[in-house]
């Protein structure tokens, strides 16, 4: 474990940015698409924060931490436990299954990865 000031600062300014979309953003791209797209950046980032992994590692983790959320939400399982009217269980379970989210994912990551490989680490 470690603590990587430079990868929180990011976490926390895009953490900032979806909470802006969440209050204030009622459209049918920025906030399902773009959203969708920045919860696997700020994930990628404040694992980043915290882990020394590599990451690619980090990066492939965060893939599929979200595309297996996505096929739960293929399952209903926020019904099937009976969570479908929990605020913070739809929040984290998510409530209807779209392969677009999986798109948003899929490039959320790639924009994160190759984001922190070309800006962020240090090349010596």
């Amino acid at each position: 474990m470690r603590w990587n000031w430079k990868y929180a600062l990011i976490a926390i300014v895009i953490l900032l940015i979806e909470i802006m979309i969440a209050l204030f953003v009622r459209d049918q791209f920025i906030r399902p698409f773009i959203g969708d797209l920045l919860v696997v950046v700020l994930l990628y980032f404040s694992f980043r924060t915290i882990l020394k992994a590599k990451a690619s590692s980090v990066a492939i983790g965060v893939f599929i931490f979200a595309v297996g959320i996505e096929v739960l939400q293929f399952f209903q399982l926020a019904e099937l436990l009976e969570l479908e009217n929990n605020g913070v269980a739809r929040v984290i379970l998510g409530s209807t299954f779209d392969w677009l989210d999986i798109l948003a994912y899929a490039l959320g990551i790639v924009l994160a990865y190759f984001a922190d490989q070309k800006y962020l680490i240090k090349t010596k």
